[in-house]
Order: C-alpha cells, then structure tokens, then sequence
C-alpha cells in the first residue's frame, strides 16, 4: 500500500511547495518532498483493523487513537514546527493510551540489578521515561538516506522473532506491517527520481511503534521467554542491545553538548552519522555501517545474556559505550583537524 500513497503524498507536497529545504546540519542540498509518515500511518492503521483476531489485550483501539496523536504532532512539526514542549505533551499523551490501557500488566523487574518488586507509580513513571526516549531517539536518528529506516528494520526483525516464539501474533503482526512499510519506503528514499523523506511524521510514528513493542517486551511475563538462552533478569539489557544505535546516539550527543556548555536540545552536526559523513563516508556506507554494526552488537550481547547477570552486563554495556564514545571522538577531531589544515593551505 506504501508504493500506491506515496507517489501520490510527493506530488501533493511538490504541488503545495512544501518540500524540506536544506540547512547548516542537512545531508541533502537540493528542496525534497517529506512526510513520507502519511502514506506509513494509513497502512499501519487499516493493517491494526484487519489483526483483530489476534488482538487478545484488546489494545488495538488504545493504539490506534495514540497513533492519530502522534500522527497529528508529526504532521504539525513537518508543516510548522512544533515547539519541543508540544511534542513532549503529545507524546505522552499519546503513551497513556497504551500504558493504562488493561491490556498492558506489570509484573515487576524480574530481578533486574536485583530488583524483583516495584510499586505501580514508580514503574510507571519509569516507562514514561523509557517510552519517550525510545521514540526521541528514533527521530533524531532520520538524518541519513536510508539510517532510521534500516535501524527500525533491525530492531523490528529481532523484536518479530521474540514475539512469534512466544505466540504474540498481534504484535508479531504489527512488526512485519512496519517491516514492510519500511522495505517499500526505501525503495523512495534511496530514488533519484522519487526521492522523498519520512519526515518528523514518519519517524515518530515508528519510533512510537518501536517504543511500544518495547513496552510489550519489557512487561511479558518471564515464563514466556523459558525457550530462550537469556536469564530474565537480563530482559532491560537485551532491549537496550536491540535499540544500541538510537540510544548511544541520543547519549552521546547529550553529554558532547553539555560537555561542549550547549543545552542538549540544541540541534548540531555531533551525531554518529553526521561524524561518519563528515569523515568521508557516504550516504549508503554510513546507513549498512550503523545498521550493521546494530545487528552486530544485538547478537552478541544476547548471546552473553546467557551466562552472566544483570549487574555484569550492565558493565559490558557501558565498556562498549565508552569505547564506542571515544571511537567516534577521535574521528570526530582527526576530521576537523584535517578540514583545518586544509583550509590553512589554501
């Protein structure tokens, strides 16, 4: 259905002049069409109204009215900008359908750093702070032909097969809608001739999505993941593994601005894909390398979710940041030091 709605969305938005013009942090140089994220929120939501049967938490009618929020937040920031505080209101209105909906129960932390118990307020405060990362990191992560779009699909295939062999189809379902609307819309992305953005609209949506599965897998009940190596404990961790790329970004750069004395809302070129770019990477290696690198790091921090605990991957898991953070630093000033030296000799 994407390929029919959007052919039709670029020649509205080239009809009305409302193409995405090129800025200071832009990786394009020439007007293109946007809001992709129109043609991804038709499909995803007659596609949530033909998996009724499969909807055993009755939660399909709580997601669809939170996709129409962030549908019309993303919709607005892509015509107008939106102010970050109305994109953060929305977002969390858009999560309280589905976090209080009666399809979603909480059974604690299953021994998470030792936590078992958690009362229900403090719990759910924590998914508002997971949820809303989650869908932030996503859309700052569009910057790149192809990047969001391969990150979600990495992200979605792992999140697919959790849910097949545990027998959650409604959302098995769901994570291969959004894989197929992924693959099609890259077919427009990477076009010369139809090229077109998934705007804030677009990126929203998924990462809403995204963050929604997440919630899914973070309250599934342990028993569910019995026919799998990783100890239980270690469900936070294997999120965090399968959402490595998003979430290192959105930290890297927070903590690189506030280094830097800069508010951390304030958009620049520190992100990973922007440092690749500036080093000499194209468009097309910067998005197999982050996405492959994504897969990568998922598959093995699984596979040592096997044989140690919470505590001890949570360490594995912030050696390979400050490794990673250090990485991208010394590329990002071997980079700027050569554009000097450059521009000294000219």
């Amino acid at each position: 259905m994407v390929y029919g709605l959007v052919p039709k969305v670029i020649w509205v938005v080239r009809h009305k002049n409302l193409s995405d013009h090129p800025d200071s942090r832009s990786a394009h140089n020439i007007p293109i069409p946007t809001m992709a994220g129109v043609a991804f929120f038709i499909t995803l939501i007659l596609a949530i109204s033909f998996f009724k049967l499969w909807d055993i938490d009755n939660i399909g009618l709580n997601l669809v009215a939170a996709l129409t929020v962030i549908f019309a937040v993303g919709l607005k920031d892509d015509l107008v900008t939106s102010s970050p505080r109305a994109k953060l209101a929305a977002e969390i209105f858009a999560i309280s359908f589905v976090l209080f909906s009666s399809g979603i129960q909480f059974n604690g932390l299953d021994g998470f750093l030792g936590i078992y118990e958690l009362h229900e307020v403090p719990l759910k405060l924590l998914m508002f702070l997971i949820l809303v990362f989650i869908i932030n990191s996503f859309n700052l992560l569009d910057g790149v032909d192809g990047l969001a779009s391969v990150v979600g699909i990495v992200i979605l295939s792992v999140y697919s097969i959790l849910f097949y062999a545990t027998g959650l189809y409604f959302y098995f379902l769901i994570c291969m809608s959004i894989l197929g609307i992924l693959l099609a819309y890259l077919r427009f992305n990477f076009s010369n001739k139809n090229k077109i953005f998934m705007g804030d609209t677009g990126s929203l949506i998924i990462g809403f999505c995204i963050s929604f599965l997440t919630l899914k897998i973070i309250q599934m009940d342990a028993s569910l993941f019995s026919q799998f190596s990783f100890k239980a404990e270690n469900k936070l961790i294997i999120i965090a593994a399968i959402l490595f790329v998003p979430i290192f970004d959105t930290l890297r750069v927070i903590v690189v601005r506030l280094l830097n004395k800069r508010s951390p809302f304030m958009p620049d070129r520190n992100h990973v894909h922007h440092v690749l770019l500036d080093a000499g990477f194209s468009h097309t290696n910067v998005t197999l390398l982050i996405g492959l690198s994504n897969y990568c790091l998922a598959i093995i921090l699984i596979y040592l979710s096997s044989s140690f605990n919470s505590i001890q991957m949570l360490i594995i898991l912030l050696v390979i940041f400050i490794a990673l953070a250090r990485f991208f630093h010394v590329i990002r000033k071997k980079t700027a030091a050569k554009k000097k030296l450059s521009s000294s000799s000219s």
